[in-house]
């Protein structure tokens, strides 16, 4: 995967873009906690397909989230996005905050979007079953819940204290940028009224969840399969709230079969 500067409506936005492979478009759009790095799934992709993997504005080196006042503008500019990067129709992978935009876009422009896949995804609240608050938690409570072992080799990969003091510091700052930047589209609850547009989704739709996420239960998962119609939930075992990171053989077994069919 190659790392480049993409501009966006003018000079605006300056996006970093991760991009790889050749073939049928995938746009991946990450979470609110772990911005996309080079990894062995998405590389996986980038084997079978053209992957576009963008960092959204306030997210690492991408700017222009001062030109973006609520989550229709986000929408509206990941549609501008897909016409930069001359993307008339592709697959979307969204993450928890990026399912949360997926869905979005799915279901305000439906043409768009060939097939969906949420992981984890927010966009949806239950009072029944409230999801932790990401930024009233701190960081290690949140790795701690975000993992169904907190201890294996793919979490320790990103403990909150890992490496130098330098390292630690600039990891802190990362972090508050990131959850700075997702609030203004997420808080104080991540739901801004989906359910009244999901019904204009059209693409054939994969919620993938890990059978132990307690960052964004199952529950929300089942909640998505009622109101998309078709849609399939498959629950990865061994596996929280990341579970293409946590259990990829399984994972990305089920992520491929789906595209692919």
């Amino acid at each position: 995967m190659n790392l480049s500067t993409v501009s966006v409506h003018g000079d605006r936005f300056q996006i970093e873009v991760l991009t790889g492979g050749q073939g049928r478009p995938i746009v991946y759009l990450h979470d609110e906690y772990l911005p996309p790095a080079a990894s062995a799934w998405l590389d996986d992709l980038a084997t079978r397909a053209r992957v576009i993997a963008p960092r959204h504005p306030g997210f690492g080196g991408s700017t222009g989230l001062e030109h973006l006042d609520d989550l229709l503008d986000l929408v509206v500019y990941y549609l501008d996005f897909l016409d930069t990067m001359d993307l008339r129709t592709v697959d979307v992978i969204g993450e928890s905050f990026g399912g949360m935009i997926a869905a979005e876009v799915a279901s305000l422009a439906p043409e768009r979007v060939r097939r969906l896949v949420l992981v984890g995804s927010i966009g949806l609240w239950l009072d029944a079953t409230p999801a932790p608050d990401p930024f009233a938690w701190p960081a290690a409570d949140l790795h701690t819940l975000a993992w169904a072992n907190p201890d294996g080799d793919a979490a320790r990969t990103f403990l909150p204290d890992l490496g130098s003091d330098d390292e630690k510091r600039r990891s802190t700052l990362e972090r508050i940028q990131s959850l700075s930047a997702a609030a203004k589209f997420i808080w104080p609850i991540p739901d801004k009224g989906l359910r009244k547009r999901i019904h204009r989704l059209r693409a054939p739709t994969l919620l993938l969840w890990g059978s132990e996420d307690r960052l964004v239960p199952i529950a929300y998962g089942q909640e998505f399969n009622k109101l998309i119609p078709g849609s399939q939930l498959v629950a990865v075992s061994g596996a929280g709230h990341f579970p293409l990171l946590e259990n990829p053989a399984d994972a990305l077994g089920i992520l491929r079969k789906f595209l692919d069919g």
